[in-house]
């Protein structure tokens, strides 16, 4: 018998709800899925388990509208690519959809999709992907992700920790880099001149 198992987020405990009459959902019907709920955050691992979280607190989106709008702004000066906010959905190549607090992908790799995959959960893994630990979020569970992101191509990851006061750095082949109470993240080599403020979230 085949089973989807669903993740419900709460209080960053997942409470797991195995529906053994359901098979897992193909990336369509995911999708459809996700368009049927689309007050929740929703994503899927690798492994086909769907994970559902509630909408983010107010204090908490305002915190990821600063940091997709800087990246924004940096992405209209640099041209070379384009940003996403936390609502966008990515396939990942090992199969698991991932949205990101904030992302940005060069513009060359984005030219190479159809319209319509990029009207889906697009299959392409961001270049640079940006994760705030909420207070549905646990350290352990988004370091995880971010070695996720690694192993399917980001260039750069930021992980931002507000309440330890710190930022983890992940580049590829190399291990993370930690700043701790850091006042301004640079983006560079890889985004170059994006000099993000750390009071902003």
């Amino acid at each position: 018998m085949t089973t989807t198992t669903l993740l419900i987020q709460s209080e960053a405990t997942p409470l797991k709800v195995a529906l053994p009459a359901i098979a897992p959902m193909s990336p369509k019907e995911f999708e459809a899925f996700c368009l049927a709920n689309r007050k929740l955050r929703i994503e899927r691992t690798a492994t086909g388990e769907v994970i559902v979280m509630p909408p983010a607190g107010a204090e908490t989106g305002n915190r990821n509208f600063n940091i997709a709008a800087y990246l924004w702004m940096w992405a209209e000066k640099d041209g070379t690519g384009i940003g996403f906010d936390s609502s966008a959905g990515f396939t990942l190549p090992n199969g698991a959809v991932r949205s990101p607090d904030a992302s940005w992908i060069r513009g060359d790799r984005w030219d190479q999709l159809s319209d319509e995959k990029k009207n889906s959960f697009a299959p392409i893994c961001p270049d640079f992907v940006i994760e705030l630990i909420s207070k549905m979020d646990t350290l352990k569970g988004l370091k995880a992700k971010m070695e996720e992101y690694l192993e399917n191509g980001i260039v750069l990851g930021w992980l931002i920790d507000r309440k330890n006061k710190t930022v983890h750095i992940y580049r590829p082949n190399q291990a993370p880099q930690i700043l701790d109470s850091p006042t301004i993240i640079d983006g560079t080599p890889e985004q170059s001149r994006f000099h993000f403020p750390i009071e902003n979230v």
